[in-house]
């Protein structure tokens, strides 16, 4: 393809993306473990932390969600909690499991009767949890947000509250401060979701509004648009650990890892890479963009002409495809530590014989490298442009959360390997309702869908 075409699809590819973009207004069932711990309805728990060191296992009782614990697209586990718990494990020189829970309700249970050794999963400090449970220190504080349409009217007093029907998931720290801080108003319990998928579902219209933590806010709106902080509730909510009663050791032990972990910077450094790079949400700015082509895509131009053409690809698709991961800086970087042009985790760099993510031509050659493997996951009868299509699926949400899909497409009846049908089944992976059951849980599965229709020609 000569110079001129290029530029001459590659606008419209883009223009045509910025057209769709502003014309659309998105129980336990975790592994058991092998490690018996006392009932706390029965047991003394005060020797739990000689339990932890003379078995060699901390077990750590989480959810599954962005502020806490998933798998990332290279399939492995990740997220501040998790963060936090391995370098809890390594201080106390022994190995962590972790055991995944879908409701906070069956977080705490599992906790009280002595499942898992603490509960790390962004759990506010509240007068009735601490009836129950003893906390360690402080880690993180945070806001509690009304979060309604975007559509919806700002409130500025208590007694607008009244106008709203509020759903908030059940055994959450939302539950108490609502009983105890706004009486009078709109509000009722969901028992099958987290505060992600109320956030979603307020996106979707499917209840008007829900209670979040700002942190939890933070993450999901960078995926979901629509929604908006309309009220806030509460200021200086404090998260921390949550372990059962009479632990001191236990609690003494979390309090001199979390001192030295801050003193060592890499708790700011988790925060960094976390919540450091979230982006307040702006549609498309045209005329930024039609500058990006008149002066950025020129810098690299030549470098996504050769890639696509040793790979095969189309450089059109390609370029689109490095605008949407970095907007064609060679130093950007997600809040997961992907880096670079084509936005490559450290593991795929590192496989593809990358040096420095942040050089550009590297990084765009390494990119179109595995986007051509993406295109060889499917058979040879799957044809074009459902090939690309799911190649650049794959490419964004993961390998193993797009052969979760997969299977999840099958099991639904639809076909694994056309977008038509992966469409409408990837954004199922951020529904407790099917991503408890699959391999790598929870994915933010509309994000590859969005993805797809900012390049989609």
């Amino acid at each position: 393809m000569n110079s001129t075409v290029f530029n001459r699809s590659f606008v419209c590819l883009v223009l045509v993306s910025l057209f769709l973009l502003l014309s659309c207004s998105d129980s336990s069932d975790t592994n058991s473990s092998s490690l018996e711990l006392p009932d706390s309805s029965s047991a003394s728990t005060k020797e739990v932390l000689n339990k932890i060191i003379s078995s060699g296992k901390l077990i750590v009782l989480t959810t599954n969600q962005p502020t806490t614990y998933y798998m990332d697209r290279d399939g492995n586990a990740t997220g501040p909690e998790h963060d936090m718990a391995v370098s809890f494990a390594n201080h106390l020189d022994v190995e962590v499991e972790f055991q995944q829970h879908h409701s906070i309700g069956a977080l705490l249970s599992a906790l009280k009767t002595g499942q898992g050794h603490i509960a790390a999963a962004g759990t506010t400090i509240t007068d009735k949890r601490k009836n129950e449970f003893d906390f360690g220190p402080t880690y993180q504080e945070i806001s509690e947000y009304l979060v309604c349409h975007k559509d919806h009217s700002f409130v500025s007093t208590i007694d607008e509250l009244k106008q709203f029907e509020i759903v908030v998931s059940a055994a959450s720290s939302y539950v108490d401060l609502l009983h105890r801080e706004y009486p009078g108003i709109n509000w009722s319990i969901d028992t099958s979701n987290l505060t992600p998928d109320l956030l979603r579902k307020v996106e979707n219209r499917e209840i008007e509004c829900t209670v979040s933590d700002s942190n939890i806010f933070d993450i999901n709106r960078r995926y979901l648009p629509e929604i908006s902080v309309k009220y806030i509730l509460h200021k200086g909510s404090k998260l921390a650990w949550m372990v059962n009663k009479d632990n001191p050791e236990l609690i003494d032990e979390i309090n001199d890892w979390l001192k030295a972990y801050r003193k060592s910077g890499q708790y700011d450094q988790k925060i960094e890479k976390y919540y450091g790079h979230i982006e307040v949400f702006d549609y498309v700015d045209i005329h930024r963009f039609r500058r990006k082509i008149e002066n950025t895509l020129p810098r690299y131009h030549d470098m996504f002409l050769k890639a696509a053409k040793k790979h095969d690809i189309s450089p059109a698709i390609l370029a689109a495809q490095s605008y949407q991961e970095s907007h064609w800086n060679p130093r950007a970087k997600s809040p997961t530590g992907v880096r670079g042009m084509m936005m490559l985790t450290q593991p795929v760099a590192k496989s593809l014989g990358v040096k420095s993510r942040l050089d550009a031509e590297s990084n765009i050659y390494a990119g179109a490298k595995f986007h051509a493997k993406m295109k060889k996951m499917f058979d040879d009868n799957v044809q074009e442009p459902d090939r690309t299509w799911l190649a650049l699926a794959a490419y964004n949400v993961g390998r193993g959360h797009f052969r979760d899909a997969q299977s999840l497409a099958r099991k639904l009846g639809k076909d694994p390997e056309l977008w038509l049908d992966m469409k409408e089944v990837l954004p199922l992976l951020s529904k407790k309702k099917y991503y408890k059951d699959l391999k790598y849980g929870y994915a933010r599965g509309n994000e590859p869908v969005q993805y797809l229709s900012l390049i989609h020609i």
